[in-house]
This record gives C-alpha cells, structure tokens and sequence, in this order.
C-alpha cells in the first residue's frame, strides 16, 4: 500500500479494484504481486481456520496457488459495482476449497450450510481473518507498552471492551481511557513498522 500509510475500507476497496483492472487489461505483473501479497496470507488463514490443513499440511498453500492463478486468468471477470475485491476473491476462495475437497473425496453431495455464502452478507468477507492477525500483532509487540497502556489495551482490543467499560471498570476518566489507547496505538504502529494491522 502506497507508504505504508494504512487506508480506510473505501480506500482499500477502490486500490484493490484498480489492481485487479490492471491485471484484467495488460496482465499487470506488479498489480498481480500487490494482491497475492495482501491476499496470499489472508486465503491462507482462511484455509487453516477452515481446517483444510487437516486434510493435508500442503492444501493451504495449494488454495492460495489456485485462487491466484483463477484471479490472473478471470480478472475481467470482476465487476466493480458488484462486489468488493475481497468479496469476489473470497468467493473464489471458498469455491476452490470446495474443489479441492472434491479432489480429495472428502466432500459429500449435500452442501453443509457452512458452505452457502451470501455476497451481500458482508463488504469484506476477510474481516475475521484481518481481526485474528490484528489481535495476534498487538499480543506480539504488548511488551514495548507501558503497565498502564498494555492494561488498556488488553481490556480494548483482546477481550474487547468498549472505553467506556473500561473507563467503569479501572475507575478511570473516559478521556484518560482514550488518550492512553491513542498513545498505546501510536507506539505499537512504530514498533509494527511496516507489518500491516
């Protein structure tokens, strides 16, 4: 993402579409490895949270090889105003699970209602996922972070509290809540440095 500076959904949605372009119109080697890079990891964790690992230590690595090769293949196929990037590549996700399953023989007749996704269910079907990562991360660099900013930060982002809970439940002022997760997100960003939350 262009200097690393985090974008907001509307943002990502709208880089990640025009990427797609680029490799739908002129096979665009660089617009390709920008989404295998940001998508790669999260169709990984999609793979090992859906279990395929179970069925093989190497499908999830295979799932990212052929959602990615279908995205260099069919990118004209995506339409803009129809879905997010993450909701069509997510879908192809799904769906090249579904074959692989197939593959293996693992895979009954009847759909499992797991199975059934609605598109319009959900913007960015990778939240979860983003979710899971961001948690992960913030656990990881807690250790840089004061008594005070890791206590909030717990509270907030690991057993997901709202500020206001917080500032109830340590006896604190709302603003003094607030200032010290600011401060707390600001440190963990530099010492996330270029690691994406």
């Amino acid at each position: 993402m262009p200097g690393n500076k985090p974008m907001n959904q509307e943002d990502e949605r709208q880089h990640y579409a025009q990427l797609l372009e680029k490799v739908a119109e002129s096979q665009d080697r660089a617009a390709f490895e920008a989404i295998f890079s940001h998508f790669g990891p999260l169709i990984k964790s999609f793979a090992v949270s859906s279990n395929l690992h179970f069925q093989g230590d190497h499908l999830p690595d295979e799932l990212v090889q052929e959602v990615m090769m279908t995205i260099w293949r069919k990118a004209a196929l995506y339409d803009a105003k129809k879905a997010a990037p993450s909701t069509w590549i997510f879908t192809i996700a799904r769906n090249q699970r579904i074959n692989i399953l197939r593959k293996l023989n693992k895979y009954r007749n009847d759909l499992d209602a797991d199975d059934v996704w609605d598109l319009e269910a959900d913007d960015d079907l990778f939240s979860d996922v983003r979710e899971a990562r961001i948690q992960k991360q913030v656990q990881e660099h807690m250790s840089s972070l004061s008594v005070d900013q890791k206590q909030i930060i717990s509270k907030v982002f690991l057993e997901d509290k709202s500020h206001q809970q917080v500032s109830d439940e340590l006896g604190l002022p709302l603003g003094t809540v607030k200032s010290r997760v600011r401060l707390a997100m600001q440190k963990l960003k530099l010492n996330l440095g270029a690691t994406e939350l």
